[in-house]
């Protein structure tokens, strides 16, 4: 993985040293709370209900033991003992005390890691698929080329200050893991005629109050020209995108308000001036960057110790839903749940931490991956240390097998910690991971992706969920709408709203209905919800929800 140079380490040193003053004058009182605001965003430190959190950037989810150690250590010295992982693969700490901030940030600097452009109106964390340098279905490990984009977009003078946040992620397989068409940019690896790795790139995707799949705006783009590429459409929207209306300002609504054509011609148009500027300097930065995402030195031994271990019930279920096809045959890639039946979504204590570096040191080459979907991968593990790895999974409550299955569940703070939040996230997601746990229906269930937020914002993606759930306040009170049909992959799809929302107390015992009635309507349990979905439309899943006893009480 990519170790900081010279460059990187004397950059963060400074930034640390620029926002500890800034810090110091806030506190004394020369800074306002609104002069002091722009300096906190730009340096990932935001002001929620009840403290501050930071939130840390793990650059396209890839980090080794070291780091994930350090992260332990500021959890315990700074925090509350424990960090939430996110959506863009960071972490955040949701109780730093002001002060503490510039020791937390040297802390961090320690190990290679920073909070910079975790927030605020600037490119931040680039995304990358959590299997990337592991998965069997892949082209080529994208994280180079991530690494170049952080490289390029970290402190760029042209782009700090865009019309709003701007999210780029990247997938090197043909099987979409990172929900590129979600992102204002999305590149996708594919090959051309000749075979030659490229990209098709995909512009003004997002979620939020106004939800769009991005299309399609160069279905080949050779790699030598993705720098240029992706610069000329920042700047392409950094001069239309609307400065007048935030709810209108990402990129999603410039491609929308001036066309796909339009916006492409302008693209292409700045690309031909920007690209002579590239004279082969980023190449050469990426082919020193590739170096040092070698492979590891994959090792060669026998497998029994798995083929023995499957014949105990609890290790097989873990090993059928977490593990994942690994390009080495006697390797697999371990996807460890932070989902726990009536936990946290996202949320790992210190000492979980620990053992998930320990592991990646004694049995995964020192590597962890952070996935967008809330949890930890270690990316390149033997076959026969499976059950080593689970045993210690096991002691540390980390070896829940649910990987894909309904309490698998995506969901943000909610308003437990955000200040946006209008309703509560993970009481929801809480409570259906235990009811279908009591009722014994999960792995008859199957494959389901349910995402919940807890506000219009969707952090927590349920518009591209099977089954999304959106919290809302209505009149004072939590009031939650049910999409359906969402997919985050490379057939994505926003979920449609089923009809009117659900009480607190219902929304549980609604989601029950409509999975009862799944199960009675799939053709065979190989048939998963979404498919069932497709094949039938959302007739009889909206019948499910919304049965005449409840119709006249659901209608107000």
């Amino acid at each position: 993985m990519y170790r900081y140079n010279d460059f990187d380490e004397a950059f963060v040193r400074t930034r640390v040293a620029q926002f500890s003053g800034q810090i110091a004058r806030r506190l004394d009182g020369s800074l306002t709370e609104d002069e002091f605001r722009p300096l906190r965003l730009m340096n990932g430190l935001y002001l929620q209900l009840h403290a501050y959190m930071l939130r840390v950037a793990i650059p396209y989810g890839t980090l080794d033991s070291r780091k994930m150690r350090q992260l332990a250590y500021i959890a315990e010295r700074w925090d509350k003992g424990y960090g939430h992982f996110t959506t863009r693969q960071n972490i955040q700490f949701n109780w730093p005390k002001l002060p503490d901030v510039p020791a937390i940030l040297s802390a961090l600097a320690d190990v290679g890691m920073h909070a910079i452009q975790t927030s605020g109106n600037t490119v931040r964390n680039v995304t990358a698929d959590h299997f990337a340098g592991a998965a069997a279905d892949e082209i080529a490990d994208p994280r180079p080329v991530a690494e170049l984009l952080r490289q390029w977009s970290t402190d760029h003078p042209e782009f700090q200050f865009l019309p709003r946040k701007f999210k780029i992620a990247i997938t090197g397989s043909p099987n979409d893991r990172a929900v590129t068409r979600a992102h204002d940019i999305g590149l996708r690896m594919v090959r051309d005629a000749s075979g030659a790795p490229g990209f098709e790139v995909i512009v003004g995707g997002g979620l939020g109050r106004t939800p769009m799949i991005g299309a399609v705006i160069r279905e080949f783009l050779p790699q030598s020209d993705l720098l240029p590429y992706i610069e000329a459409i920042l700047s392409a929207y950094n001069s239309a995108g609307r400065r007048d209306n935030k709810f209108k300002a990402r990129i999603k609504i410039t491609v929308f308000e001036n066309g796909l054509e339009n916006f492409r011609a302008e693209v292409e148009r700045r690309f031909a001036e920007i690209r002579p500027q590239f004279t082969g300097a980023d190449q050469a930065l990426l082919r020193g960057i590739e170096a040092a995402f070698a492979p590891p030195a994959f090792r060669e031994a026998p497998t029994e110790a798995h083929e023995i271990a499957l014949a105990n019930p609890a290790y097989r279920r873990w090993a059928e839903t977490n593990l994942s096809e690994h390009r080495q045959p006697d390797y697999a890639i371990v996807t460890i749940s932070l989902k726990a039946h009536g936990g946290t979504p996202g949320d790992a204590s210190a000492e979980q931490m620990r053992v998930m570096a320990d592991l990646a040191e004694r049995h995964g080459h020192d590597e962890l991956r952070i996935s967008h979907e809330q949890n930890v991968i270690l990316p390149h593990v033997h076959k026969s240390d499976l059950p080593a790895v689970y045993d210690a999974l096991a002691g540390a409550g980390l070896a829940t097998a649910n990987v894909g299955l309904l309490s698998d569940i995506i969901a943000c703070p909610g308003m437990d910690y955000c200040a946006l939040a209008t309703a509560r996230s993970i009481p929801v997601a809480q409570e259906i991971a235990t009811h279908f746990r009591a009722l014994g229906l999960e792995e008859e269930i199957g494959r389901l992706k349910i995402k919940i937020s807890g506000c219009i914002n969707a952090c927590g993606h349920h518009h591209v969920g099977h089954i999304g759930i959106l919290g809302l306040d209505r009149a004072g009170v939590e009031n939650y709408q049910i999409t359906l049909g969402g997919d985050h992959t490379e057939t994505a799809a926003i979920g449609e709203r089923a009809g009117p929302g659900f009480a607190y107390d219902q929304i549980v015992p609604a989601i029950e209905r409509l999975l009862r009635a799944y199960l009675g309507l799939r053709n065979s349990p190989a048939e998963t919800f979404i498919d069932a979905f497709r094949r039938l439309g959302p007739a009889p899943f909206k019948a499910a929800l919304y049965p005449p006893q409840e119709g006249q009480r659901n209608a107000a």
